[in-house]
């Protein structure tokens, strides 16, 4: 840890991105009441965005980073690089151990296991790609993962031809920028995917029963459809040919509604 950092030694932020339209306020106000009501000490809660109306007054609303986007031919298969913005913490205003949380995830338990991590950055283990990252959720010391974000700027022509999405850019190097051989990624134990833990495989996919709550997860990871709100309803949010809806078996989840909420 950096000796700028040891003035503001417990202070810890939340920060999520909001910008274009796919996520609207309400997942960043319900995001807030999540992350509050699982904290045991106070946190900063900031949402950097281009569109800060009707955002709830204790949230700390700060403009987006300034990020260059990648060209369509790159952008056509990640639209999240900006992620790579938040490690100019200090420029940004962010201080002391930050937690990301993408918009779309559901908090269950308790965040500390997150911001107690041992590592000066961690990050979710890809569920479906083991040993690369999942940036759904990363937690990180201040300025600890800057040198990153100055390689990209330095070398995006060259990172984008290498790496497809931003997560596994960041998972990939993320050691070799902080000097250390432990284990990047959080236990694997405190995050569970909607679709691969619960929706249901197989011939259990035709099942008609509700989706059960993970007994032991503290965070539900929505990467791509369904987001919180349809899949409470049992629906995908977006248009789908009915063998197409059939064959996936979406069902509802109505506990999402006990969580997922101010």
């Amino acid at each position: 840890m950096s000796d700028q950092h040891d003035s503001r030694p417990s202070q810890r932020t939340v920060v999520c991105l909001k910008w274009g339209t796919l996520y609207s306020a309400d997942y960043v106000n319900k995001l807030y009441a999540m992350v509050q009501r699982n904290v045991e000490q106070p946190v900063r809660f900031v949402c950097m965005t281009d569109d800060a109306k009707h955002l709830r007054a204790e949230i700390d609303s700060l403009p987006l980073p300034e990020f260059p986007e990648p060209a369509w031919e790159y952008a056509r298969f990640c639209s999240a690089w900006r992620k790579l913005a938040l490690f100019d913490a200090t420029n940004l205003g962010l201080h002391g151990r930050i937690l990301f949380l993408d918009l779309d995830v559901v908090i269950l338990r308790s965040l500390e296991p997150f911001f107690s991590a041992p590592s000066l950055f961690s990050m979710l283990e890809n569920w479906y790609q083991p040993g690369k990252g999942q940036a759904s959720i990363m937690c990180f010391e201040g300025d600890s993962m800057k040198p990153l974000l100055s390689h990209y700027l330095n070398n995006s022509e060259d990172v984008l031809k290498h790496y497809v999405t931003e997560q596994e850019y960041i998972s990939q190097n993320a050691a070799e920028v902080i000097g250390v051989n432990e284990s990047l990624f959080f236990d694997n134990r405190l995050c569970v995917s909607f679709k691969k833990h619960i929706m249901r495989h197989g011939i259990q996919r035709f099942s008609k029963r509700p989706y059960s709550l993970p007994p032991k997860a503290h965070v539900v990871v929505f990467h791509g459809r369904p987001n919180p709100p349809d899949a409470l309803l049992g629906e995908w949010g977006k248009p789908m040919p009915a063998l197409k809806r059939w064959w996936k078996g979406l069902q509802s989840c109505p506990w999402i509604a006990d969580y997922w909420c101010e």
